[in-house]
């Protein structure tokens, strides 16, 4: 017999899986209606192909769910998108879909189109009829100049967005460059979705990590527990690939699930990256693992300048960081030039391993 969304959350919940959460017990209903709409629809044509003697089938609105960190916006979409038994859908990283959204709308240049996002916005309301954002957010002008056309095309394709956020909509590229333009989007937004607050008290993902060891040394004995680490703030997920665009390139993640990153330090500070790319990656995830923090000397000192950098960026951002290192931080640069400049950054390496670290960040 098939179960309702709020049937396999207390099955879960009676399992151990989930602590029970009214509040986001209260979302379950609203992603049920449209489970149920999406199954009873997906096969059937409707918004720009319904074709002309097709009945006409509207899509019910979407959801867009913000709430603080933590507070279990992704495992209720993981819950939806596992549970909806369709093919035709798609949970994929805010980032990571424009990122895929601007390559499509480069390559359509190249064909002398005049308008280069209409046939990428045509494939993918073609290809899916449930579209899952995790982790909205707008902090590229080339993304905010943009994202009302793409989502005034693919709902009026038919596709029904779900999309999670830190921020509600108001707060959305909050100061951002020509901000007044982005604004329609934000009426869209309220108009065709239906914007719900996750109120719970509770962070869940601080709750994981209060009073755990988040800093491993020697790096080799720590594999085993940062895996588990990953698993449990990622609920198993393997992880995908995140590309954040900076300045015109792109700086990439090897790994990235519900708002948790995953890289060594050879990935991040082996490679001519600078402020602007570390600050970019603190923008995007909640919680960064970094394996591998090797002993730092002027034998590998531009690696150890980044390391620094990095290392300011996450604090500024307040990013939970947890990582495996050859020593302790105080005596991973103990000679060489810099050496007198890395104890403020041993200092913050300290204060980040603290139970409440980053708990008062915003967004």
């Amino acid at each position: 017999m098939r179960m309702t969304l709020t049937e396999i959350y207390e099955s879960r919940v009676a399992a151990g899986a989930f602590r029970a959460d009214p509040a986001q017990h209260a979302v379950l209903p609203v992603l049920e209606d449209l489970r149920v709409w999406l199954e009873a629809n997906a096969n059937r044509r409707v918004g720009l192909f319904a074709g002309l003697f097709a009945r006409p089938v509207t899509p019910p609105k979407g959801l867009y769910l913000w709430g603080g960190v933590g507070r279990g916006k992704s495992m209720l979409m993981d819950l939806f998108c596992e549970a909806t038994a369709i093919t035709q859908k798609r949970r994929v990283h805010f980032h990571a879909f424009m990122q895929e959204i601007h390559r499509g709308m480069h390559e359509a240049r190249k064909t002398g189109v005049e308008d280069a996002l209409a046939p990428v916005a045509d494939k993918v309301g073609r290809e899916v009829r449930l579209l899952a954002f995790d982790e909205m957010q707008i902090t590229d002008i080339t993304d905010a100049m943009i994202v009302g056309r793409l989502f005034d095309k693919l709902m009026a394709a038919g596709v029904v967005i779900v999309t999670t956020s830190n921020r509600p909509p108001e707060e959305l590229y909050k100061n951002g460059l020509n901000r007044a333009l982005f604004l329609p989007f934000i009426d869209m937004l309220r108009d065709r979705m239906l914007v719900t607050e996750l109120e719970s008290p509770t962070d869940y993902r601080q709750h994981r990590l209060q009073g755990a060891q988040v800093y491993f040394h020697p790096a080799g004995s720590a594999r085993g527990r940062i895996q588990e680490i990953w698993s449990d703030l990622t609920g198993g997920a393997q992880g995908e690939p995140l590309r954040l665009p900076v300045n015109g390139r792109e700086v990439e993640l090897p790994r990235f699930a519900n708002g948790t990153g995953r890289a060594s330090f050879w990935d991040l500070c082996a490679k001519p990256l600078g402020p602007a790319d570390f600050l970019a990656i603190a923008q995007a995830v909640r919680v960064l693992i970094l394996e591998e923090i090797p002993q730092l000397s002027s034998s590998n000192f531009n690696e150890a300048k980044r390391f620094v950098t990095l290392i300011d960026a996450l604090y500024e951002a307040k990013v939970r960081l947890i990582c495996s290192a050859a020593d302790e931080p105080e005596r991973l640069y103990i000679e060489g030039e810099g050496s007198f400049e890395f104890e403020r950054t041993a200092s913050r390496l300290r204060e980040m391993q603290g139970a409440d670290w980053g708990r008062d960040r915003e967004g």
